[in-house]
């Protein structure tokens, strides 16, 4: 048997439309993104593709030069930075970027994959995300090829990702405050189903372990990655005696938040409490004062995805997973403890 792509050992689409017990159109609408089928239907014929290796032949295809970045939401300032990295590749490529928010930070809206099967871009970046087998199979079946940035659980092996060094990050940031001198030392990480932000609370728990400090659970709260959650959770820690006289805050904007919540409850940043944000969003070293912190090179890491769509990749081998650097940036919201603390 030859496939279109003329390849032995595999279906026509007849062939499948057979072995499905429908129409050819109705395998034509599959392949092409199309709604009127029912999900049975649907399922059915995306098996039998998936199971005989089909593939919409590369050569001519109608694909608009399109590259589609998918978050759950597009409010954070981090956003701008992978939006400026996934459009430095596409330019380079001829191509344009659409932006598209769907779904929670676990995976995308239930609708989602309908258009996106419809707009067939070159490839597909999700933030945040991971893909139920479905929907992997039903880009798969349209060789569409898609890359995870910062997935928001541990990737599957077939699923291609690109994250940073969340637990060195951690590690990074606390033993800096350590070094100062600090013994109370909180943490605001993100929210508790976030691999990154459980790596980053493990880097502090290995750093205050390092140290001989230990790790007081009253200091310890999880975050939403927003100025809001950063806030909120700092005047709970700030509250009553033995407050912490530094705070590890998950990411840039819930580092605003600690500054908001100290500026209330009176205390100098770093007199009275020293504060170390996370990703180095451009917007840090404006801060007053301006924030020391992690930089994860989130523009990088969308360069990087971008370009794995691009890569061609032999289907044989396991999907590559990428993880990139961070540093810690030394600015003016931190310094030793007072000598009262």
């Amino acid at each position: 048997m030859r496939d279109d792509d003329g390849a032995e050992g595999r279906v026509t689409l007849a062939e499948v439309a057979t072995r499905a017990g429908v129409s050819l159109s109705t395998v034509s609408k599959v392949l092409n993104g199309r709604s009127d089928v029912s999900l049975p239907t649907r399922a059915k014929v995306e098996q039998l593709l998936e199971a005989h290796g089909y593939r919409r032949r590369a050569a001519g295809t109608p694909q608009a030069p399109l590259i589609e970045l998918v978050f759950h939401e597009l409010e954070s300032v981090w956003a701008m930075e992978l939006i400026r990295g996934v459009e430095n590749v596409a330019k380079e490529h001829g191509a344009a970027v659409v932006l598209t928010e769907s779904g929670t930070r676990h995976a995308p809206g239930p609708d989602w994959v309908d258009g996106v099967l419809r707009r067939r871009p070159l490839g597909v970046v999700l933030v945040f995300s991971t893909l139920p087998d479905r929907v992997k199979k039903q880009l798969r079946s349209r060789a569409i090829p898609f890359v995870i940035i910062d997935p928001a659980g541990d990737p599957e092996p077939d699923v291609p990702s690109v994250g940073s060094a969340n637990w060195a990050g951690g590690m990074a940031a606390t033993r800096h405050l350590v070094d100062l001198g600090h013994e109370r030392i909180g943490i605001i990480t993100g929210p508790e189903d976030m691999m990154c932000s459980l790596a980053r609370l493990d880097g502090y728990r290995s750093a205050m372990t390092m140290a001989g400090l230990p790790v007081d659970p009253r200091h310890v709260r999880f975050g939403d990655f927003h100025v809001q959650g950063g806030f909120s959770r700092a005047m709970e820690l700030l509250e009553g005696p033995g407050r912490p006289t530094a705070i590890f805050a998950g990411s840039d904007l819930q580092a605003l938040g600690v500054l908001e919540a100290a500026r209330l409850k009176g205390l100098g940043v770093p007199r009275d409490l020293s504060v170390v944000g996370y990703d180095d969003v451009p917007l840090a070293q404006w801060s007053s004062p301006a924030l020391t912190t992690v930089h994860q090179p989130l523009r990088q890491m969308a360069e990087e995805a971008a370009q794995m769509l691009l890569r061609p990749r032999d289907p044989g081998k396991a999907a590559l997973r990428m993880e990139l650097a961070t540093r810690l940036v030394v600015r003016k919201s931190t310094a030793p403890p007072p000598p009262d603390a």
